[in-house]
């Protein structure tokens, strides 16, 4: 029999909040406190001692969350994060299913089916005409099919107004000193002409005042280089349990740090706009969405959306679009010498033997440790090959140490 997790449920009164409480009962969780997250602090987070916290996110809470912090970044306790709006729309079949997730995520299982489905059943004849479709659905609410329109809404098409939150950068662009600049146009005493050393800018010098000292210069056109761009990249994988180990890795690595962080995690419903929110409130590093024709930049963490692909250009790494292959594609894309695959709780196992065969050819492969994973199959399958395991905290050094 699983054993019952001390959970603390963090979510502002009203129907998300009833959800979620029901959904823990039906999970046979222990809920050791039920609170809005604007309303307590950290010591009494701490003093029930929560074995996981699940949380209803909405913009209303998250300077509260920015108080618990301390807390909800122990390796010790899991995060479960919510959408308070899905989570208060939820009824029925949608709304059995998401609990029976939820019961995997908690007691570290993949059993997500309803109950029964292990028994076979023979279809016994009876008399009378089959019922009609009208008839079958005589009693079927439209709902769940709006809300699936809604989720698949964000795999459309989307124009320039897309939600991509772009942190801001600095400037490259470089101050040329004019004097210096034409004097390395006039011959020296010795007739040997002066050495030109100029760093490549983000935009050409201006020109320089030609008419006043009767020299005729000829400019040759300086191709802009991104100063940014490093070879290779890091490339994590998560599923089920993944969100929480992602969001303790990033908290670890430097703005400064010398390769792009690639995020590939599944989601229902393809909200990846708002896991880069929440991702973007621990992270040191800015957390943007890839977008296919862009590169990936050094220093950037980019949350890649499942119709994206890699593509690799003298080394640097950019997005393009196409059939990623559940991963296995993204993998052999990446330049082995300079790139690292990380397998977090949940990454699929199919990916343990692409990520196996880049360790050999020099690249960092290694998987979340699986004490306090939920999903460890992949961790324990990239050991069989000898990859080491670690605690996300640890992953981010071992990163840090490489580069």
């Amino acid at each position: 029999m699983n054993e019952s997790k001390r959970v603390a449920l963090l979510a502002r009164a009203g129907r998300a909040r009833e959800q979620l409480r029901t959904a823990l009962h039906e999970s046979g969780a222990e809920i050791v406190l039920e609170d809005d997250p604007n309303g307590i602090d950290v010591q009494t987070l701490g003093d029930c001692a929560p074995q996981v916290v699940l949380i209803a996110l909405e913009p209303a809470i998250e300077e509260g969350l920015s108080r618990l912090e301390s807390v909800l970044h122990d390796p010790a306790i899991a995060v479960i994060f919510d959408e308070a709006e899905l989570a208060a729309r939820r009824e029925g079949w949608e709304s059995q299913r998401w609990a029976r997730h939820l019961a995997a995520k908690l007691h570290g299982h993949h059993d997500v089916l309803p109950p029964g489905r292990e028994e076979e059943s023979t279809p016994q004849l009876e008399p009378g005409l089959p019922p009609t479709p009208a008839q079958l659905h005589a009693n079927a609410g439209i709902g769940l099919h709006l809300e699936e329109a809604a989720d698949a809404a964000s795999d459309l098409p989307r124009d320039g107004y897309a939600f991509t939150e772009v942190a801001a950068r600095p400037a490259f662009g470089q101050v040329v000193d004019a004097d210096q600049w034409l004097s390395a146009g006039i011959p020296q005493q010795d007739g040997a002409p002066a050495a030109l050393e100029m760093a490549v800018v983000s935009e050409p010098p201006p020109l320089p005042p030609a008419a006043k000292t009767g020299l005729t210069l000829e400019l040759m056109e300086i191709e802009p280089v991104a100063a940014s761009r490093s070879p290779g990249a890091v490339m994590v994988f998560a599923g089920i349990g993944g969100p929480d180990a992602v969001r303790k890795l990033l908290a670890e690595l430097p703005r400064d740090f010398s390769r792009p962080v690639l995020i590939q995690l599944r989601l229902d419903g393809g909200r990846y706009d708002n896991l880069v929110r929440q991702m973007a409130r621990v992270a040191q590093m800015p957390v943007l969405l890839a977008e296919a024709g862009n590169a990936a930049e050094a220093g950037n963490v980019y949350v890649m959306p499942a119709e994206l692909a890699l593509v690799a250009d003298n080394g640097a790494v950019g997005f393009r679009a196409g059939d990623t292959d559940d991963g296995k594609a993204l993998i052999r894309a990446l330049p082995p010498a300079d790139s690292a695959v990380l397998l977090l709780s949940g990454a699929e196992v199919s990916l343990v033997g692409p990520a196996a065969e880049l360790a050999a050819q020099g690249a960092l492969v290694q998987g979340q440790s699986t004490d306090g994973c939920y999903d460890p199959a992949a961790s324990r399958a990239l050991a069989s090959h000898g990859a080491e395991l670690a605690a996300p905290a640890q992953l981010a050094r071992h990163l840090i140490d490489r580069w």
